[in-house]
């Protein structure tokens, strides 16, 4: 099964019925470009590309924004709507009051399969004591989560929240919370790749921002950033396919992945096989 595990579902034409929430949502994220199009236009888009789950990210601003670029019950809608095509993720605000009791919605109610959250937007530290509550809360549900990491294209967004260093106290705390630093934190790749070498529960996905063609960008990062075999003989079961869809397409990023010389092996644990554990699938998928 091959897994695109970063996609912000913000312009689906069955939950941007909202002309005001599509503007917040273009304010909030910088996608000033982007317009509303169907779910079939994306199940063809996957038809082609070959890809079989999207995981849908939302984000609750509400104290930094007063809004939700996306909520948990849109995600929970979009999945209804396309059981075969979507997973979801929940979001929370850290600052809201209410935190812990969104978070037990999401996951008792909704039935949402993760937790996204972004430090840089939410401007928060992942070490910040308040941020322990949250993380026990994803313990209990056994509930992944997504972080940003490294740098935004997002307006008001500062990268000094989402240094890749500053998740060590998290990965060092909770052993037991799978977590994974998206864009392979860049442009903090070595950093990033410390951290997945030396915690076992930490992971990263390929969603970074390519500035000329996703063949070219990425294979200058794992082949020769990275070096030609680091993906191969010590990365490779912590490394995980994600877009970063909208702003690039999924299509595009799983071409780039595709033109890489990994082993087939290799090559299925990043475009799928990882993200099965990661999720907590590995039953399901063997079913």
């Amino acid at each position: 099964m091959i897994i695109d595990m970063h996609v912000h579902p913000g312009f689906y034409e069955e939950i941007s019925g909202d002309a005001e929430e599509i503007e917040f949502r273009k304010k909030a994220m910088g996608w000033d470009l982007m317009s509303k199009f169907p779910v079939e236009l994306t199940r063809t888009q996957m038809k082609f590309s070959g890809v079989d789950k999207l995981v849908l990210l939302p984000l609750d601003l509400t104290t930094q924004m007063g809004g939700w670029v996306v909520s948990n019950e849109e995600i929970r809608q979009m999945m209804d709507i396309a059981p075969d095509l979507f997973y979801g993720f929940a979001s929370v605000d850290p600052y809201r009051e209410d935190a812990i009791e969104v978070l037990e919605y999401a996951f008792k109610d909704l039935k949402l399969m993760g937790l996204k959250l972004n430090p840089s937007k939410q401007a928060f530290y992942p070490a910040d004591s308040m941020m322990d509550k949250i993380y026990e809360k994803c313990i209990e549900y056994n509930k992944p989560i997504m972080f940003h990491a490294g740098m935004s294209w997002e307006p008001n967004c500062l990268m000094k929240y989402s240094h890749p260093l500053n998740f060590e106290e998290v990965a060092l705390k909770y052993p037991e919370l799978r977590f994974c630093l998206a864009h392979f934190g860049w442009p903090w790749i070595y950093d990033t790749t410390a951290l997945i070498l030396k915690y076992p529960n930490i992971y990263t996905d390929t969603s970074m921002l390519y500035m000329d063609s996703p063949e070219l960008f990425l294979n200058e990062i794992m082949k020769k950033q990275l070096g030609p075999l680091w993906i191969e003989n010590n990365l490779k079961d912590k490394v995980m396919f994600g877009s970063n869809n909208p702003r690039f397409r999924t299509a595009r990023i799983k071409r780039g992945l595709d033109s890489i010389d990994w082993r087939p092996a290799t090559k299925a644990k990043i475009l799928g096989g990882n993200a099965v554990k990661f999720l907590g699938l590995e039953d399901k998928c063997h079913d």
